[in-house]
């Protein structure tokens, strides 16, 4: 009976091992109330595989570093329980984050991912310096809602491991950086708001998405990047006949 109860109250735990050539191993993990797929995991590098590589940092849902794939589905592994993922069999598959380059087990590098940032421009551009006064901005502009739509971004890459197009166009921005140009073309106090939504408009920008929304499902703090690549289409096209940005 103990034997049998204690069966039952184990995980069974598929962890991917190695790099793009690698293979599953299978980890019987401890069934705990409350327990996180972080705390899976981690309960394995303490006490059955001491090499097992991942990231992780803050532990409470605010970091976004431990994204891994749960059960075929990109999450933050912090944040997801495992009495909602398991099922009644107690399974669990954990892999990388897809659409990027595996460094060891369950870790990824975000190299490309932030060079993609870079494409899009996603970086502030200021016009005015320390000794300037603030410039105003009215939280009730159409400019500055679009812009908080979508600014708690926190770069998890959770959505460009979800997108179908991230996955067969290499080329393509992904639904990350180019959440982050929409804001700043909102952003009135950006100096370069025409050249940030040329770039988003370029090659493998904004006219690639196919619009799955697969990035708005996905997205652990619930934005949309979907209706902000919907505004750089529109933008830039106005742009393009001569009545966009200023």
């Amino acid at each position: 009976m103990t034997a049998a109860r204690d069966e039952r109250e184990r995980l069974s735990v598929e962890v991917w091992r190695g790099r793009d050539e690698g293979r599953f191993e299978t980890f019987a993990v401890p069934h705990r109330a409350n327990q996180t797929v972080l705390d899976v995991v981690t309960w394995i590098q303490r006490h059955a595989a001491p090499a097992l590589a991942y990231r992780f940092a803050c532990r409470v849902g605010v970091c976004g570093s431990c994204a891994m794939t749960v059960n075929g589905r990109p999450r933050w592994t912090c944040r997801t329980h495992v009495s909602k993922v398991a099922g009644a069999d107690r399974r669990l598959r954990i892999e990388p984050l897809r659409n990027l380059p595996r460094i060891k087990d369950l870790a990824v590098d975000l190299t490309p991912f932030f060079e993609k940032w870079q494409r899009a421009q996603g970086r502030f551009t200021p016009t005015r310096n320390r000794a300037d006064p603030l410039a105003p901005v009215s939280p009730e502009s159409p400019a500055r809602k679009a812009a908080d739509a979508g600014i708690e971004c926190i770069n998890c890459a959770v959505c460009h491991a979800a997108c179908d197009v991230v996955g067969w166009d290499p080329d393509y921005l992904g639904p990350a950086a180019l959440n982050r140009a929409w804001t700043l073309v909102n952003d009135e106090r950006d100096g370069d708001r025409r050249g940030v939504l040329q770039a988003a408009a370029a090659g493998g920008g904004c006219h690639s998405c196919h619009t799955h929304g697969s990035c708005v499902e996905h997205c652990p703090v619930g934005l949309n990047p979907t209706a902000g690549i919907a505004g750089l289409k529109r933008r830039s096209l106005l742009d393009l006949v001569g009545s966009g940005l200023p």
